[in-house]
């Protein structure tokens, strides 16, 4: 995706958050709204994976902010190096596609500290499009009403990942 086509993006998820009515804000949020912060786009993250797939794909349970279980499936393994360092992250299979999770050495301080999410796009084989300046905050970061799965251990990284959304800040934003 362009910069040009990522910034339109942005807006329209901008525009939705605070106008349409199935925004995750509430009304009083929805007033408050002046949009979603996002770090700048970053084409070093705008990567084309080879995906090693696991021999066994087992199921595993995955806890959610509101406590309850939902099943993925671990489907395999991506390696790609940022800022110098090598990474890996499990991509898990879900009856709507593929899911990734992930938490990076940023949660907490720049980015929302449960982690964010990406849908990376299967290229066929075993290659995958993975473009973290998508990565998203999920909706439980703006309304704590909503249940999002927690990331597993495995995908939490020891690096950043400096694309996609931070942590939401303003007068809009819930306190816990």
């Amino acid at each position: 995706m362009s910069a040009e086509e990522l910034l339109a993006f942005r807006q329209e998820k901008d525009h939705f958050f605070k106008f349409h009515h199935q925004s995750p804000l509430t009304p009083k949020q929805r007033a408050a709204f002046g949009g979603l912060r996002y770090y700048d786009p970053n084409s070093d993250l705008d990567l084309t994976v080879t995906l090693t797939p696991f021999a066994e794909q087992d199921d595993i349970l995955v806890e959610t902010t509101t406590g309850d279980k939902r099943v993925y499936t671990r489907y395999g393994e991506i390696r790609f190096t940022v800022e110098g360092e090598e990474a890996r992250l499990t991509i898990y299979e879900t009856d709507f596609g593929f899911f990734l999770p992930f938490v990076d050495v940023s949660a907490n301080q720049e980015t929302y500290g449960a982690g964010r999410y990406l849908e990376p796009e299967h290229l066929g084989g075993n290659r995958f499009h993975v473009d973290f300046n998508l990565a998203y905050n999920p909706f439980c970061a703006y309304n704590a009403s909503y249940s999002c799965p927690l990331t597993p251990f495995e995908n939490r990284l020891k690096v950043p990942i400096r694309a996609g959304e931070k942590l939401p800040t303003g007068d809009w934003v819930e306190k816990p």
